[in-house]
């Protein structure tokens, strides 16, 4: 059946089917290596996934901010005299971008930049009967906010339509205030302000703080509440590179004048994490790549003593040394490249069966499950390489054999 296959191909399989006890010990040891890099990997790269998606959904990449007040002493010190001044910091009033529609239209047209969304932002209570929560409010242009934080895939009731006496509220809000769909609530604003709403649509952001605070009204309504007649206190963008993000907000910053945070100065524990994960599952490869090495290239090694005879043999019937140096190199590549495909779908079948039995207290999946091809195809291409490289010296050894020294044994 292997007569067509060239002399190494011949020679390497029938030495890893003689051997057979050995290579099935190897094809063991480089599969769960290899699975254990595969589901190590999948899990990683599927909970890193569903973060960002979790993070960069729910904000901003970069947000632009009115710079802080500062307060500054009446009189300066001359010279010869000394003045002992103790400059307090003020309190921090809401106040709008300066400029904010010519950053708008520059920012819109700026590289890398895809949605530029103005906001306005003030603290204001939520008043229904004799019960009342401190809110957040945050008053959107709906068609611009929606493209950044995708308040719409977190509606559990209603719509997430807000016309100028809407309110979107979140689901804790609701209970606390014991109200539902379509019912009216008044909302007074830290101006003194007072405004009645209509809820349109109820969210669940899977976090009680924010569902307990954070409410959502048109732009004009929160800047008639807060007293910000045509001003904004943010600007929300969003960037085609999400990592790119802080460089971005550092040129933005140096263009306007406005401070710019990014997601990764604001989330900076977060990205740590990710950095962390990231570093933790480069180890694991390694270490786990380095014992399938050694483990390939000491059954290869055992191999070349027991078949020294046999390789004295085939130099001395004329085999060059190039053939029995690629006939080793056969074989460290067959144990890893199999090894590798036996290794990725125990990896792939192991993450599947945890992921399925692993769920949280209501039923649902942990985290979305995200399968890449090229995990799988590089994998297979790394530990195939892999045993090449643990067969080199082995097969060296092999192919420098002389053939009388070999044969008398």
């Amino acid at each position: 059946m292997t007569s067509w296959l060239p002399f190494e191909w011949i020679a390497a399989l029938r030495f890893l089917r003689e051997g057979r006890m050995q290579t099935i010990f190897i094809l063991t040891a480089v599969a769960i290596g290899v699975a254990v890099i595969v589901f190590m990997s999948a899990m990683l790269s599927s909970l890193q996934a569903n973060f960002l998606k979790r993070v960069l959904t729910s904000q901003a990449h970069i947000q632009l901010v009115p710079p802080d007040e500062v307060a500054r002493p009446q009189r300066l010190s001359t010279a010869g005299s000394m003045v002992a001044a103790t400059i307090q910091r003020p309190t921090q009033r809401t106040r709008s971008i300066d400029q904010w529609q010519t950053f708008v239209t520059m920012l819109a047209s700026w590289p890398g930049i895809v949605t530029v969304s103005p906001t306005t932002s003030a603290s204001a209570l939520a008043i229904r009967g004799a019960a009342s929560r401190s809110v957040t409010l945050t008053g959107i242009e709906q068609d611009l906010y929606f493209r950044i934080v995708r308040i719409p895939d977190y509606i559990v009731s209603g719509t997430a339509q807000v016309l100028t006496d809407d309110i979107l509220v979140g689901t804790d809000l609701a209970r606390e205030l014991g109200v539902t769909l379509r019912d009216k609530i008044i909302i007074r604003a830290a101006s003194g302000a007072t405004r009645t709403l209509t809820i349109t649509g109820i969210f669940d952001l899977g976090n009680k703080g924010a569902n307990l605070r954070s409410t959502f009204v048109a732009l004009r309504t929160a800047q008639a509440l807060s007293d910000l007649v045509g001003g904004v206190t943010t600007l929300d963008l969003t960037v085609t590179d999400i990592y790119a993000a802080e460089t971005i907000a550092r040129a933005v910053q140096a263009a306007t004048g406005v401070e710019a945070d990014s997601w990764i100065k604001t989330n900076a524990q977060f990205f740590t994490a990710v950095k962390a994960q990231q570093s933790s599952n480069t180890l694991i490869r390694l270490f786990v790549g380095l014992s399938v090495a050694f483990g390939i290239a000491s059954v290869l090694v055992v191999s070349v003593i027991q078949r020294s005879k046999d390789i004295g043999i085939l130099r001395a019937m004329g085999s060059s040394r190039g053939q029995i140096l690629r006939l080793f190199l056969l074989q460290g590549g067959l144990l890893g490249i199999f090894g590798a495909i036996l290794g990725a779908g125990v990896g792939g079948a192991g993450l599947v069966f945890w992921h399925s039995y692993m769920r949280q207290a209501d039923g649902s999946e942990i985290f979305s499950l995200i399968f890449e091809p090229s995990l799988f195809i590089g994998a297979v291409v790394l530990a195939g390489l892999t045993g090449i490289a643990a067969a080199a010296i082995p097969a060296l050894g092999a192919a420098r054999l002389d053939p009388v020294v070999a044969i008398r044994g």
